[in-house]
């Protein structure tokens, strides 16, 4: 597979049609222009909902736009990208897929302009977590880092003129691994498997052969970290030829990173121990944190970094935003942020970490899930049920079937802020930890936990 300047030659003159202009469609429109591809782009949205510098971008560099339609040829292209929020088997795609025109992603087309080394983190839940410790390994290590994908800047926008000194430390999702055909991270990992994203995959085995393809191309030269405790998760790597690298936080495998009573370990291909540090180093709380920092070292690790820099960037590491996030105390109560919690694993994942006495605020876009083994995680440990958004009906559905009854629904987060700050009492904790997407109420689960930290700093005043 040609990447770089080569793969940019190979783009000269081929007409590209960009679907979908969300961050990675605009920056892969951009990629492919500089590399001299006849750039067109399409978007369900109409001209008046995007940015208007893009516009006059598309504009000044005369990219033919359909927005709020579609080009009535789809055999005309020797090329669809396509962004990750669109889903591959639209018809008008299957269109020119029928036509043989090569259909890839944002994803894929990072790996084949750039030439930097590609760390890719996949799983329902803790990519952004372990990616950005990952990240922060790395740069500790001073190599030439930056950390993309689901997390930050485009994949496309870093890669394109990435060279050999350089690391893309990358979070990717299923939609992401749908369309990636050639993409050969040197190291892969899987943290987990848990019912997610099934309104667009359709099934847990769709999804789990999503999350496969990350590792698909992978040789016997690379590594796959991958969580041994997860069964579904592990059974993803029995197709790989990369060395399977476990993680564990409750047994000893023969390599890989474990959790051995209370230290970090690592062990190479020789079987030979690496301490890392003890758990009581941690800043971050709760076990399936400790499964991101084990999964953390073991990428650092067999991607060639001291075990003493992995240590230390461990035991300086504060978390990240959204995830868990402690935001203040108000009256003795204190309140955590956890609006990346858009599944019921990640939501029942707070829980755990945080234990007892919490008024769980909760609900949005439920993505077809089924919240029953959420409201089974509730009793002695969730005080009360805040509700919002357009299927929080779902939630209470299930907390009322498993005996749950105090429940309290509200129109908005301010109004959910303030419910719950009259139902804790002291020593009690508030938890956003919505089980659901954010697409109902707001553009992204970022912009509902700042909305959500907004709301306590007003308290605060």
């Amino acid at each position: 597979m040609k990447r770089g300047t080569e793969y940019k030659q190979i783009l000269k003159g081929r007409r590209v049609l960009v679907v979908g202009l969300g961050k990675s469609g605009k920056a892969a429109a951009r990629a492919l222009k500089g590399a001299g591809a006849i750039v067109e782009v399409q978007d369900s949205q109409t001209a008046d909902k995007l940015d208007t510098q893009f516009l006059q971008y598309m504009q000044n560099e005369e990219i033919r736009s359909y927005l709020g339609t579609k080009p009535e040829d789809m055999t005309a292209y020797d090329m669809l990208v396509l962004s990750p929020g669109v889903p591959p088997a639209l018809d008008y795609i299957e269109e020119a897929r029928k036509a043989g025109t090569e259909i890839i992603g944002e994803l894929e087309l990072a790996y084949r302009v750039g030439e930097g080394h590609f760390i890719a983190i996949t799983g329902t839940n803790g990519k952004t977590t372990t990616t950005t410790l990952v990240g922060e390994i790395f740069k500790a290590a001073g190599l030439n880092t930056a950390v993309v994908g689901n997390i930050g800047e485009p994949v496309v926008a870093a890669a394109d003129g990435s060279t050999e000194d350089d690391w893309l430390i990358t979070e990717v999702s299923s939609f992401q691994l749908e369309t990636v055909s050639e993409f050969r991270p040197e190291v892969s990992a899987i943290l987990n498997l848990t019912p997610d994203h099934l309104n667009r995959h359709g099934s847990m085995e769709a999804y789990g052969q999503a999350k496969a393809r990350i590792a698909a191309k992978q040789t016997e030269d690379d590594f796959m970290i991958i969580n041994l405790d997860d069964p579904q998760a592990y059974a993803l790597s029995k197709d790989t030829a990369a060395k399977v690298i476990p993680f564990s936080r409750k047994e000893e495998p023969e390599t890989g990173a474990y959790l051995d009573d209370t230290s970090i370990i690592v062990k190479d291909l020789d079987g030979r121990k690496h301490f890392i540090c003890d758990r009581s180093d941690l800043r971050i709380i709760g076990n399936h944190n400790v499964e991101n920092v084990l999964a953390a070292a073991a990428i650092a690790f067999y991607a060639g970094i001291d075990p003493e820099v992995i240590s230390a960037s461990i035991k300086e590491f504060p978390g990240v935003e959204h995830r868990i996030e402690f935001c203040g105390r108000v009256d003795d109560v204190d309140y955590y942020n956890d609006s990346k919690g858009t599944n019921v694993d990640a939501a029942v994942i707070a829980l755990k970490a945080l234990e007892n006495g919490i008024i769980l605020i909760a609900g949005g876009d439920a993505k077809s899930q089924d919240f029953t083994e959420l409201a089974n995680h509730f009793d002695g440990c969730v005080e009360a049920l805040v509700l919002l958004g357009r299927d929080a009906y779902m939630i209470e559905e299930a907390a009322r079937k498993a005996g749950f009854t105090n429940i309290y629904n509200c129109k908005d987060m301010p109004e959910c802020v303030r419910k719950a700050a009259e139902l804790a009492r002291p020593g009690e904790k508030v938890l956003l930890s919505p089980a659901c997407a954010s697409w109902d109420m707001y553009d992204n689960f970022e912009q509902r936990g700042r909305h959500f930290k907004q709301c306590i700093r007003e308290m605060l005043r």
